[in-house]
């Protein structure tokens, strides 16, 4: 167990507990000594850790403290470091440079115990497919997802006929080889999904559907959930 994994499981053991433990349990608990325990102890509250108490009567976390949000277990780092990867070699070249920036910030904030666990994480994400997309469709849908904005698209299906339709998008699906749009299809007056490497020309529309987005979003998911399938983001 690493120190920055330690300091996180002490200030879940005495977040469970409502009334002061002592010492010497602490220190049972996490397997250290008590001096190892008392620098802990120190450590946390340096970082704001409102823990009451002191040697031989005991120590209790005041209630309301928030876990510092960059305490990040060995494994945590990993599939945080891993997912980043994978947006760095899977998407567009803005969610790209948003996954480098992340990654920059967050080896100027994390400890030095914790830089160089992200420098080490043997963990990395393969090519995509070749593709001849630049990316500016994902990129253009997404705008338009979050400000609730229609798109007009020209687009091909599976049988090779071409059609134009009026969207109003809501989710963007990535895939291995391929990204996938979900939208209320103002042709088919129902949802629909639509392959980006099918869409030869994409066209922010001036229409809006302010207001509209998470309701579509919901009633999508439950289209889906009727079918069997669930996507949604996990909780």
């Amino acid at each position: 167990m690493t120190r920055t994994e330690r300091l996180l499981k002490l200030l879940q053991i005495l977040r469970s507990h409502r009334l002061p433990v002592s010492g010497q349990t602490l220190a049972a608990e996490l397997g250290v000594s008590l001096r190892t325990l008392y620098r802990d102890i120190a450590t946390l509250q340096g970082q704001g850790a409102d823990i009451h108490g002191e040697p031989g009567i005991g120590y209790l976390l005041k209630p309301g403290y928030l876990l510092p949000t960059l305490m990040f277990t060995q494994e945590e780092l990993a599939a945080l470091l891993l997912g980043l990867r994978w947006v760095e070699r899977r998407t567009d070249p803005a969610l790209r440079q948003a996954a480098q920036n992340v990654q920059g910030k967050l080896r100027a904030v994390l400890g030095a115990e914790a830089q160089a666990q992200l420098e080490k994480t043997p963990l990395f994400a393969g090519p995509a497919p070749s593709t001849s997309d630049d990316g500016a469709t994902a990129h253009a849908l997404r705008e338009a997802i979050g400000d609730e904005c229609k798109v007009l698209i020209d687009y091909t299906d599976e049988a090779g006929t071409l059609s134009q339709r009026t969207l109003r998008p809501i989710a963007l699906g990535y895939f291995d080889g391929f990204q996938m749009l979900a939208a209320w299809c103002e042709l088919r007056n129902d949802f629909r999904h639509f392959r980006l490497e099918r869409i030869s020309a994409c066209t922010r529309s001036s229409e809006r559907f302010s207001g509209q987005g998470g309701w579509l979003l919901a009633q999508w998911q439950a289209y889906n959930r009727q079918r069997g399938i669930v996507v949604q983001p996990t909780q």
